[in-house]
């Protein structure tokens, strides 16, 4: 299978990803076929990224002091896997490995806090349901806060949403509000080439939307028909984490687009603007002010003894 086949696979899922970044996506693939290498400006790049993103986990990890547990949310929203980090990719985050590191921080009794990390253009919709789900339950065990720092897109935005607080950095952006799916059609490329396949199959709809055919109406219809699915979730989700009406969310906050802090705060997409470290300060000074009325009331019943 050539890269151009694999990639039509790939892509033949919903998902919740910027399509801008699907050239990332695809130098990536081009190498798993081992058929067409990706440039070496391209592979610098995701080297360069990787080196970056890699650095960033080692630091998360380090600000996790504190009580204040830092979970990184980098790259390409999976499933399963960082499948992508194996082949020196953008980079990726596993939704089942991402909700294990959230249950280990709930568990922790030295963890106070959570913050969340990101920077991702989104990816799959698989999974990403159940982890926004399982972040707002979390927030009744401990606080949880979000971060774009610098980029919170499409299923990254979901996830980012379900915190109790979600801010933005100044120059990063958040949105990217929908879901998409592609259909590749080789046929007339084959032809080119002397292949026709023929596909043999059991089950009315089994082989619809392959792509070694054009795509026919009643297909393109059933694969819309999963878009919207997958986009009433995505802004339910929204609607319920930033507590607006899921018409406000439809009609504005850039309807696809990623803005800008500045634009993303007017539209309430984000609780404010403010840096990683500025969001870790803020964090320390809710959790001395939290623990105020503790001690005051400890000082209360230490003075009732004294005069006892």
């Amino acid at each position: 299978m050539n890269h151009q086949m694999l990639i039509a696979e790939f892509l033949a899922t919903p998902w919740a990803l910027m399509p801008e970044r699907l050239n990332a996506v695809t130098a990536v693939m081009a190498r798993w076929s081992q058929n067409v290498p990706a440039s070496a400006d391209v592979l610098a790049a995701i080297d360069a990224d990787r080196s970056v993103r890699d650095a960033r986990r080692q630091a998360a990890t380090a600000v996790s002091s504190g009580g204040i547990a830092v979970l990184p949310l980098y790259g390409v929203v999976t499933q399963r896997g960082n499948m992508v980090d194996d082949v020196s990719g953008p980079g990726s985050v596993s939704t089942q490995q991402f909700a294990s590191a959230l249950r280990q921080a709930l568990a922790d009794d030295t963890v106070s806090q959570i913050l969340i990390d990101i920077d991702s253009p989104g990816g799959s919709v698989y999974g990403v349901s159940e982890l926004a789900d399982e972040i707002t339950q979390a927030r009744s065990q401990k606080p949880v806060v979000a971060v774009a720092n610098s980029l919170a897109a499409s299923a990254a935005y979901w996830i980012g949403c379900s915190a109790s607080e979600f801010y933005v950095s100044p120059g990063g952006e958040v949105g990217s509000i929908g879901v998409w799916q592609a259909h590749f059609d080789h046929s007339q490329a084959l032809a080119a080439e002397g292949v026709k396949p023929t596909l043999v199959s059991a089950g009315k709809f089994k082989v619809e939307g392959n792509p070694y055919a054009p795509l026919d109406d009643d297909a393109q219809a059933f694969m819309q028909s999963r878009v919207d699915d997958y986009y009433a979730s995505f802004t339910k989700a929204v609607a319920r984490g930033r507590g607006v009406p899921i018409a406000q969310v439809r009609e504005g906050m850039g309807q696809g687009r990623v803005l800008g802090a500045d634009a993303a705060m007017a539209q309430n997409m984000v609780d404010g603007v403010a840096t990683f470290d500025d969001v870790v300060r803020k964090m320390r000074r809710d959790a001395k002010t939290s623990a105020k009325p503790k001690a005051s009331r400890l000082s209360h019943a230490q003075r009732a003894l004294e005069i006892l």
